[in-house]
């Protein structure tokens, strides 16, 4: 483990947990059984980029739902385990089905269930609302907190290190910026 500005520019992968990360946390249940969650746009606007530009993303959630299923397609997920009561057997799937080394993975987590992940990754991060042993497992913690900018936090800077961030502006209306 290095320097943390060459060490996330090393992420290939992040990978999210949902309740807490990319929502504060707060669930209302519908009598369908389903699940409605509030999502911040511009963690799901920077998920999108990581993906257009070749990042890996994986979602790993105990949270389920046909909205959340929704929410993580209408972004480009594609790998996704929800209602995962293994989160350790999952992202271990993930780095063999995707051939990542640990170095290159990212997870940001909030919770108790998030931290065997953690501990297996080379950028454990979270959000600033993690509980405190998420916050003492973490090589960094987002200003933001879940739900509120801490997912867009730190895609944007594994991009920036990786000089992914904003290079194909066409602006509004498609037109390259000068």
């Amino acid at each position: 483990m290095g320097n943390f500005k060459e060490d996330i520019a090393l992420v290939e992968a992040i990978v999210l947990d949902v309740d807490g990360v990319m929502t504060d946390g707060g669930i209302i249940p519908t009598p369908e059984g389903d699940f409605i969650r509030r999502y911040d746009a511009k963690d799901g606007y920077a998920i999108a980029s990581a993906l257009r530009e070749g990042l890996k993303v994986c979602v790993i959630s105990g949270g389920r739902g046909r909205m959340l299923e929704n929410r993580l397609t209408m972004l480009g997920v594609s790998r996704m385990y929800l209602n995962c009561m293994d989160k350790v057997a999952a992202i271990e799937e993930f780095m063999r089905e995707n051939n990542l080394t640990s170095e290159q993975v990212l997870y940001m987590g909030d919770d108790i269930p998030d931290l065997e992940c953690m501990r297996i990754v080379g950028m454990p991060v979270c959000p600033a609302d993690a509980c405190m042993e998420v916050v003492e497992a973490s090589r960094y913690v987002s200003e933001f907190t879940g739900g509120h900018g801490a997912v867009r936090d730190i895609v944007e800077q594994v991009m920036r290190a990786k000089g992914l961030w904003a290079r194909n502006l066409k602006g509004v209306l498609g037109i390259p910026q000068k």
